[in-house]
């Protein structure tokens, strides 16, 4: 259509779109701003700005084009459900942008602010509105402060997204104080805890052999689960006591699973060194395996991986029968972390490496309180390694110290026997 309407004019395009020339040299714009209920075209045609003065360039139309198209956008598209714009525009941006593990786990977050928001249009969403629903996150809604800072943390994302799009002018939550994380502390199992909890599981069984193994394995390994998940065979040196991690598990159930090969970051791809003890275990488990078949995946009954419900499941269970506190797979990993340095006194790089995070100061910003278990150690060692005996007569002659002078007739210096006096 606009070219049939161009046609009947002579008129020629210039560089910038929407934008053209007509026979007498002035420059205008026509935009096309979408389709009405009817599916019928709508254009808008001008040759003023928007202080009314005639284009003096095509840059300057197409500046109007632009403008033209974004107050169009904020009257139209701002009119979009908050409830729509997310299931429509953002989950699928969002779905592309991350790990299917991370959307898997983080997309319900977003959800939280579709139950309390969803109704309103993106343009409703105010400022007064953003603050009913961060107090609705720190009250009513009854989660704990650290998941309520996260949930609002998305709801500033989404809108983001809606600035960057330009379906609104601003983000109006940025007005708003976000939800502080709070003081939440990660669960794990001290040694005699995690003694205790092996105590309780008896190997007799080939199912309960292999809830021994994988325990085992976190803890002396600190890997996540999806890495443990993800291992095989092929990935563990038997002979010289190694162990790779080099793909991700990404479940869905039994028969439906992919191994990506990349993980979190590239410091998590990473060979580590097996204890004798633990290496001498997995030996003796691939054999138990061989005999029910199982040859493909290390924490596995039946040739599938391990799936994370599966590992909370026991986790409650046992934690239950020893009567320690109950973890998740996370909580295995702070285990580790807490016997690599409280038992072993491992040094940051050395946990950090184990661990695959991507720099030390990621280790100490989860670990930190940690390393200050070490304190004890090191006040202890210091006990004896040097000597620190004094000499018996000075070397040296002082003079012209009025505060020496005067100890030296009344046994303290001025400034001592002027507290006494005070006294």
């Amino acid at each position: 259509m606009i070219k049939r309407m161009i046609e009947k004019m002579t008129v020629t395009k210039t560089k910038y779109s929407d934008v053209y020339k007509d026979e007498n040299g002035k420059f205008f714009y026509q935009v096309f701003l979408g389709r009405d209920e009817k599916r019928r075209k709508h254009f808008k045609k001008g040759r003023r700005d928007e202080l009314n003065h005639p284009f003096k360039s095509a840059r300057e139309a197409h500046a109007e084009a632009l403008r033209i198209k974004q107050i169009y956008l904020n009257i139209n598209l701002g009119d979009m459900k908050y409830s729509k714009f997310i299931k429509d525009k953002f989950l699928p941006k969002y779905k592309a942008d991350v790990e299917a593990s991370t959307y898997s786990t983080h997309s319900r977050m977003f959800l939280h602010a579709v139950d309390y928001l969803g109704s309103e249009t993106l343009k409703q969403i105010t400022v007064e509105k953003c603050e009913e629903f961060r107090t609705w996150l720190l009250t009513t809604a009854n989660y704990s402060q650290s998941y309520g800072s996260m949930v609002y943390t998305a709801f500033r994302q989404s809108l983001d997204y809606a600035v960057e799009i330009n379906l609104i002018p601003s983000n109006p939550s940025l007005r708003t104080k976000s939800v502080p994380k709070g003081k939440a502390t990660e669960k794990y199992w001290t040694r005699e805890e995690f003694e205790k909890v092996l105590a309780s599981i008896s190997v007799s069984s080939f199912y309960e052999k292999l809830i021994y193994v994988t325990f085992l394995f976190f803890y002396r390994v600190g890997c996540r689960v999806s890495e443990a998940g993800a291992l095989r065979w092929s990935d563990i040196d038997l002979n010289n006591g190694k162990v790779r991690f080099i793909n991700n598990l990404h479940y869905h159930n039994k028969l439906d699973y992919q191994l990506v090969p990349y993980l979190k970051t590239n410091s998590s791809k990473r060979t580590l060194t097996l204890d004798d003890e633990l290496l001498k275990i997995l030996k003796d488990w691939k054999q138990e395996q061989l005999k029910y078949g199982v040859y493909d995946f290390v924490l596995s009954y039946d040739n599938c991986p391990l799936n994370k419900s599966t590992l909370s499941k026991w986790l409650q269970r046992y934690a239950k029968l020893a009567g320690v506190p109950r973890i998740d797979g996370r909580g295995l990993r702070h285990s580790n972390a807490s016997y690599l340095i409280a038992e072993l006194g491992a040094d940051v790089l050395t946990v950090s490496h184990r661990l695959g995070h991507k720099t030390p100061m990621t280790t100490l910003k989860y670990y930190a309180h940690m390393f200050s278990n070490n304190d004890i150690e090191l006040a202890s060692r210091m006990k004896g390694s040097m000597n620190i005996t004094p000499a018996k007569k000075s070397q040296i002659e002082f003079n012209g110290n009025q505060h020496l002078v005067n100890a030296k007739i009344t046994g303290l210096p001025r400034v001592c026997q002027n507290k006494k006096k005070n006294a």
